[in-house]
Order: C-alpha cells, then sequence, then structure tokens
C-alpha cells in the first residue's frame, strides 16, 4: 500500500512540473465573479485583445462550437488560424492552431463552488517543434499568463 501511494505521489508530482516547463503550463485563479460572466468572456473571440497583452485581434469565423476557425494576430509574428477542438458548455474548451510540424494547444476551463469561480487557462505544445516553440514563444506566454488572469477576472467583477 504504501509503495503504491509514494508511486501515485511521484506520478502526481511529475505531472504538476511538466505542467509547468516551458513546454506545458497552466495558471489557476479563483474569484467572486460567476462562472458565467468568466465565460461569457472567454467565449467572446472578438474581445480577447482586451485581456489578452500579446495580441492585437481575434476572430471566430461562425458560432463558438467544435471545428469552428479563426484568426488570431498576435502584436509580434504572424497571423495564425486556429481550430475549436473541445467545448463543454459552461464548464471548458480547447482550441488549436497548427505550428510547423506541430501544435499549440489552448484549454480553458473553470468550476464553480460555494460562491467561488475557479478558472484555469492552460497552454501545451506538442510535435517534433515543440521545444522548439516552447523556447521562443513558450517562456514569454508562461511570464505573461498570470497578468491576462488578474484582466480576465478585473474585467469579469467590473462588469457584475
Amino acid at each position: 500500500m504504501n509503495r503504491m501511494l509514494t508511486i501515485t505521489f511521484l506520478a502526481a508530482a511529475m505531472t504538476a512540473q511538466a505542467q509547468q516547463s516551458n513546454t506545458h503550463f497552466s495558471n489557476t485563479l479563483e474569484t467572486t465573479a460567476s462562472a458565467e460572466r468568466i465565460w461569457q468572456i472567454w467565449t467572446d473571440v472578438p474581445n480577447w485583445k482586451e485581456w489578452d497583452s500579446g495580441l492585437q485581434s481575434a476572430e471566430l469565423r461562425g458560432p463558438f462550437q467544435v471545428g469552428t476557425k479563426g484568426v488570431l494576430i498576435p502584436d509580434k509574428g504572424p497571423r495564425s488560424t486556429f481550430v475549436i477542438d473541445s467545448i463543454v458548455p459552461n464548464e471548458s474548451y480547447t482550441f488549436r492552431t497548427k505550428l510547423p510540424l506541430g501544435s499549440l494547444y489552448v484549454r480553458r476551463y473553470l468550476t464553480s463552488d460555494a460562491g467561488k469561480t475557479r478558472f484555469t487557462h492552460e497552454v501545451w505544445f506538442t510535435g517534433l517543434t515543440k521545444r522548439l516553440f516552447a523556447k521562443a514563444l513558450g517562456r514569454n506566454y508562461r511570464a505573461m499568463l498570470p497578468d491576462v488572469m488578474k484582466k480576465i477576472n478585473a474585467i469579469a467583477l467590473n462588469n457584475e
């Protein structure tokens, strides 16, 4: 039993460590804003630029649903196309941007309990070039993420 507990603990620690590298990272914030308000902000694609400091503009070419494509224009770098890969309404969604020989994934999810909402923004790179893109982009994305989350929170609290 102790051996199983140790293995489980080590696996959890390795997962947490992997999620905080430049290839896979996340940030979670707790707020008194409603889950519905956070979801509304997250799914309002044209206004992503209001809280994503590295983004000049974003556009969704259709309804917010699985398979819909959009365009991201960062402040620096080339425009990119993304596609919504999964949605659990009012709980989570994931979108993917193709990179040369890989992809960038963004997953946003939230939970609500006892008047508190916890919302998480998770980012990871995949494919043969994941380390290259993690070095080129991941470090900056990871550094910006806490401020991005604070901006989302401020917008949510100011508009409730």
